[in-house]
């Protein structure tokens, strides 16, 4: 009896125990859905993350406020910074002098709902401020329409650019919005552009986003603290130092940090933020390896135990084929074949379950891609294999020692 044979016999016994064997078959798919799905949410939340970050560059940082403030570091209190205000952030634009591009933004909301005539949207549309720089530094596109202009922010013309989401909520089809008028938070805009629909990023969605020059937004928070950020590109990817240190120094000069004093800002690269996103990717795709782990363990005892029971009902088929010339080899092979075959069958309905469920957990956090991890499929093929044969060889191994002729006797 050849290894085909083998498989067939499997399949036989499969089909003649069919309920057993689907109910074996599900505890396998169950254990290698959890393992596959999980991995594969992770791979695609980092995949998205990574396109969001590819489209900075490796040449751009960013300033912000600090965000550890107020905690204690080894019984001792870590200082309390202000964060960045509109001057301090306008005067670092007006005064960086170095070849880049400096985009100033802010979160005014998140959860605007944008009305025009008798439409409106979700009430979960976010409105940013930001200066002509924004969508250059973003990597963004336009639909349709035009950026704001220097004078425009300079200014606070209550002009808009909008997400594509928004537009198809607000507009017919092959409507042109350029010119028309939308209202939020009880403010009234022009409509000057479109963004080209791009989807989930660290930012937030693009396609439900509101931009508005950085000084309306800042008149909007009606006296409210906002959080700026400074996005820098740089022109030559082998000045970003020279010009980190740049930045830092004029920050510093505007904020008054005394020599010495550490810095009362944030300035990070996003190269780093890319390493401490694949970092927490690592730890998120370690957790779900020990959680599918631990499912494939259960299975796998349950599969063992299904298989020493298959064994017993079958000790008169086993004394049949020893006392035909059956070796205890070929009885071992049998049964290890046996529970292989189940554990591919259920293995086989897990890995599309696991990338199933792995993509729509990766999209309901926000994420656009869709990925097939073949690394992982491949990996939950031989997971499957090994667990058929770690389930398998006990109750084979009991079957091939079996005596045939107290075997035939068995009731």
């Amino acid at each position: 009896m050849n290894v085909i044979e083998n498989m067939r016999e499997g399949l036989r016994s499969v089909q003649a125990n069919l309920l057993r064997s689907v109910l074996t078959a599900l505890i396998v798919a169950i254990g290698i859905t959890a393992l596959v799905g999980a991995l594969t949410a992770v791979d695609g939340v980092e995949r998205s993350i990574n396109e969001s970050l590819s489209s900075l560059g490796a040449n751009t940082f960013d300033i912000t406020s600090k965000t550890n403030r107020g905690g204690r570091t080894e019984g001792v209190s870590e200082k309390r910074y202000p964060n960045l205000t509109f001057r301090e952030v306008s005067q670092f634009t007006s005064q960086f002098n170095f070849p880049a591009t400096v985009s100033l933004s802010a979160n005014l909301t998140g959860i605007a709902e944008v009305k025009r005539l008798s439409k409106k949207t979700n009430p979960n549309i976010q409105i940013v401020g930001s200066n002509e720089n924004y969508l250059a530094i973003k990597g963004l596109n336009l639909n349709s329409g035009r950026n704001f202009s220097v004078m425009e922010v300079e200014y606070g013309t209550h002009v808009a650019v909008i997400g594509y989401k928004i537009y198809t909520a607000l507009f017919r089809e092959n409507e042109n919005p350029i010119g028309e008028k939308i209202s939020f938070l009880g403010v009234q805009f022009k409509v000057i552009g479109v963004i080209e629909e791009k989807g989930q990023s660290l930012e937030g969605n693009y396609d439900n986003m509101v931009l508005v020059p950085i000084r309306v937004a800042n008149q909007m928070a009606k006296g409210r603290s906002l959080w700026y950020r400074l996005t820098v590109g740089i022109d030559d990817i082998n000045n970003v130092d020279n010009a980190m240190g740049e930045a830092t120094g004029l920050m510093r000069r505007i904020r008054q940090d005394r020599v010495g004093n550490e810095n009362s800002f944030e300035l990070e690269r996003s190269v780093s933020l890319a390493e401490r996103t694949a970092q927490m990717a690592s730890y998120v795709r370690t957790a779900g390896f020990l959680i599918g782990f631990v499912t494939l363990l259960g299975s796998s005892i349950a599969l063992m135990n299904i298989m020493l029971v298959s064994v017993t009902e079958r000790t008169r088929e086993i004394g049949v084929r020893k006392a035909l010339g059956a070796t205890p080899l070929r009885i071992r092979q049998q049964f290890v074949t046996e529970a292989i075959v189940v554990c591919l069958l259920g293995g086989a309905l897990g890995i599309l379950l696991g990338i199933l469920i792995g993509n729509l957990g990766a999209r309901f956090l926000g994420m656009e891609s869709y990925i097939v991890p073949w690394v992982w499929i491949f990996f939950g093929l031989f997971v499957c294999v090994f667990v058929g044969l770690l389930s398998g060889y006990y109750p084979a191994h009991k079957a091939s020692k079996l005596d045939p002729i107290e075997s035939l006797r068995f009731e």
